[in-house]
């Protein structure tokens, strides 16, 4: 499986960045040293410390403890006909992208290109899928490296967030529908890392399936470059509302569930 994209120190850090806590602040909050916050963010376990700062943090402490001492991975998402994923690198960052088809149909839809389309493009070619859509998430590099490469390749019409214009895509607003063969895709704004970030929502095969870009990752979530409060809030409201089954497809880190974040992501447990 892919590893988790954030450590408890990463989710530490963009909660402190995200609500403006300061390592001084945090430890004169949680009664612990400047130190200990220092040290927390570095990777050393320290439960009495991590239940003290997680309530400031507004993040939920046995989940974030589960976290540091390695005790959850979520359950892997056996292969689903109508679903794959590519995982690539990008300057040593790993990065997903999908294909969603209709098994009938095979008709499908390129989610993101990560840094290298290639095996993408010989998936669908092997598995005669006909790419009718290439749909961005959000305009950062990593995630449309090789679009120019993808859309020739393939020949399909591309859409990117209106909030984030790409050369070349169509601009749509959150509310725009296609259909995919049997499928249906909806897309819901889930912006706050990125100015436009857009989840798109997949029904017709046997999961629902979300592919959310960074807005959400198993057990932690982007961070909240452009605003951390509508980040949670997007990600409570138009992803976490959606059924427990539904496959959620990030754009870093392995896929996870809708319920399984719901109780172990550490932003999110235990409040939804």
């Amino acid at each position: 499986m892919i590893p988790l994209e954030d450590n408890v120190g990463d989710i530490i850090g963009k909660a402190q960045r995200g609500l403006g806590i300061s390592d001084s602040q945090l430890a004169n909050r949680a009664h612990v040293s400047s130190e200990t916050i220092r040290k927390l963010r570095q990777g050393d376990f320290d439960e009495a410390a991590l239940l003290s700062v997680a309530p400031i943090l507004d993040l939920n402490g046995q989940a974030l403890c589960k976290l540091a001492k390695a005790e959850w991975q979520p359950e892997k998402i056996e292969a689903t006909d109508g679903l794959a994923q590519f995982n690539t690198d990008y300057d040593g960052m790993a990065v997903n992208a999908y294909l969603v088809w209709d098994p009938a149909t095979r008709a499908a839809a390129a989610f993101d290109t990560g840094a290298d389309s290639s095996e993408m493009v010989r998936f669908a070619s092997r598995h005669k899928l006909n790419v009718q859509l290439i749909l961005l998430t959000h305009a950062h590099a990593d995630h449309v490296a090789d679009l120019p490469r993808l859309r020739e390749e393939a020949g399909a019409d591309v859409f990117a967030p209106a909030r984030e214009p790409v050369p070349g895509a169509e601009p749509i607003d959150e509310g725009k529908l296609f259909r995919l063969g049997n499928l249906q895709i909806d897309t819901r704004l889930t912006w706050g890392h990125s100015p436009g970030g857009m989840t798109y929502v997949v029904t017709g095969l046997a999961r629902p399936i979300a592919i959310v870009g960074d807005s959400l990752f198993a057990g932690s979530m982007g961070g909240g470059n452009v605003s951390y409060k509508d980040a949670l809030r997007n990600n409570f409201e138009k992803i976490l509302t959606l059924p427990d089954e539904t496959i959620i497809c990030p754009g870093h880190g392995p896929m996870t569930s809708v319920g399984e974040e719901k109780q172990c992501n550490p932003f999110f447990a235990g409040k939804i």
